[in-house]
């Protein structure tokens, strides 16, 4: 019995002790409330249901406890129900019913773990976004792991994503970037603000050799400029895709000019009345609405700001029918919060609702005890493509997504390649080749799980707990998708390798020598699938692999 469909026993049981004593059903929650409790005696499962609702009911938690819990005792698959404290439900389940999980999992396959905790939802993604001027740097690599292992995480939970990344070919720093690429091309220093970087000049060599005409060409600059800006997306999108990461939107900023978008957004945002004119700017009463400061949307030269720009692009999105927005960003951008909360509030949306802002830390790389210096304009920089090199697309996806995205993290390079259990990819990628091991050596014995097996057998207090383990996997994912925790799947599979070594250390699975392979073997093989089944689940959805062999 997986933890859903026991929280749906509670609740049914609840209704039924509702009606016998007469009292209003409406109290009740949707969803009971299921959790392991943290001392083990206490039970399989907890519930606090008499609590949640005993002071709208007008009864005492205990005594409602109580009534629920004769209910739940008469459920098949429910070995005992004790009462705890102010009115804690502690719940036991039988083995079969624990033991049935196992065979759930085999039969879901790759779908288990998915849930419909956020169906209906229409949610766009927007992660990484790193201006094309340069190779993508580990600023943004973090958001590249963490939002692509978000995306697929809340794709499991039933929502429809669609992931996005928002291509600054507008504006100052493309100028400047062409500019860079022209002077390199020409053997001549390049701006003093421009772009510096041995990547620069293999750029500039490459369009000469391609396209040696730009050189001398009516405007050579914006030449050098769209050809470098083709370049360099180009190689955006390879090193994500070596890292895994492939997104369903490339959106260009410059669209937004040349198509009128931020012509029509602030036409918008004019007819509903939150802009104003003062000092020859146009700009958005954005302190209506919480934010610091009103925003200039249009300058006294009549240029728009790169704001007009975000206020076109929300419009388009939602325009598209996405609710909500999801936006992952740097540290550095934590200033967007309170003017992208106002300027979804000035187009007449509810920014609690349609607006996500996401806030991810730096990230620090260490490497034999010293740090690795980052600094894209000096040149001094590292690159996803270095980090991959240096860690792999494994290593590094799990070691970036492992941790909550608004904590500063400091990844030991040295601890992150070595094949030891203190390197936790290592450590759950070992598990599932441990796995695929054994089930390899069954074969060759000609062993098999059959087509069935009972589920009383499983009834050791290891294989519970890798049960147990194993039928939280749903609500784990759908927790992650809720509060955009990625690093919940990443911590529940370490947990689920530890259960499954220590199953695998005091249960024999296989026979030795002249040992008869019984029902309990066959019954343990299926455990034992499951337990890859979800271990492979939970990488996948991290973007990492699962090995068979290491």
């Amino acid at each position: 019995m997986t933890p859903q469909i026991l929280a749906e026993k509670v609740l049914s049981a609840a209704r039924a002790a509702f009606d016998a004593a007469g009292l209003d059903t409406g109290v009740l929650p949707q969803t009971a409330t299921v959790e392991r409790p943290r001392v083990a005696e206490h039970g399989d499962y907890s519930s606090n249901i008499s609590l949640q609702v005993a002071k709208k009911a007008g009864k005492p938690p205990r005594e409602l406890a109580e009534a629920i819990a004769a209910n739940l005792r008469a459920v098949e698959g429910i070995a005992a129900v004790d009462i705890a404290g102010p009115g804690f439900l502690n719940i036991k389940l039988d083995a079969a019913a624990t033991g049935a999980v196992a065979g759930k999992i085999i039969e879901a396959g790759d779908t288990y773990g998915h849930n419909d905790s956020l169906n209906g939802q229409k949610l766009n993604l927007e992660f990484v976004s790193a201006n094309p001027t340069g190779p993508i740097h580990i600023g943004s690599v973090r958001w590249a792991a963490v939002g692509d292992a978000l995306g697929r995480v809340i794709s499991a939970s039933g929502a429809e994503v669609t992931t996005e990344y928002y291509v600054n070919d507008a504006g100052v720093q493309m100028d400047l970037f062409g500019a860079s690429l022209l002077a390199a091309a020409k053997g001549e220093p390049v701006p003093a603000d421009g772009y510096q970087g041995d990547y620069v000049k293999d750029i500039a060599k490459q369009i000469v050799a391609d396209r040696p005409e730009l050189l001398t060409s009516d405007d050579p600059r914006q030449g050098f400029r769209q050809a470098g800006l083709d370049l360099m997306l180009a190689e955006i999108k390879r090193s994500l895709a070596d890292f895994g990461v492939h997104f369903d939107v490339y959106f260009s900023e410059k669209q937004l000019h040349d198509g009128g978008d931020i012509d029509a957004a602030v036409a918008k945002l004019t007819e509903l009345g939150a802009t104003f004119e003062s000092e020859g700017a146009l700009w958005l009463r954005t302190t209506d609405h919480g934010d610091d400061k009103d925003r200039v949307l249009r300058k006294e030269d009549g240029t728009w700001t790169y704001f007009a720009a975000d206020a076109a692009y929300y419009r388009d999105k939602r325009q598209r029918g996405f609710d909500p927005l999801v936006y992952m960003l740097g540290a550095d951008h934590h200033g967007y919060i309170g003017r992208m909360k106002a300027l979804s509030a000035c187009f007449g949306d509810d920014p609690n609702a349609t607006i996500e802002i996401l806030i991810g830390q730096l990230v620090n790389l260490k490497k034999d005890g010293q740090p690795l210096r980052m600094s894209k304009r000096a040149g001094t920089i590292t690159t996803l493509d270095e980090f991959v090199a240096a860690l792999g697309s494994d290593a590094g996806r799990y070691a970036l997504a492992r941790y909550s995205s608004d904590s500063t993290i400091d990844l030991d390079l040295d601890l992150w390649t070595s094949a030891s259990n203190d390197n936790p990819v290592y450590y759950v990628q070992y598990a599932h080749a441990r796995i695929a091991s054994l089930l390899r050596n069954a074969g060759e014995l000609g062993l098999s799980r059959g087509e069935s097996y009972d589920p009383k057998l499983l009834d050791h207090p290891r294989e519970s707990d890798l049960l147990k383990q194993l039928a939280g996997f749903p609500k784990v994912v759908a927790t992650a998708a809720e509060l955009r925790e990625p690093h919940r799947v990443a911590r529940y599979a370490e947990d689920l390798a530890g259960a499954y070594h220590r199953f695998y250390d005091a249960c024999r699975v296989l026979p030795r020598g002249d040992e008869e392979f019984t029902d309990t073997g066959a019954a343990r093989l299926w455990l034992v699938e499951a337990t890859r089944v979800v271990l492979a689940n939970a990488l996948r959805l991290l973007g990492v692999s699962a090995p068979e062999r290491m």
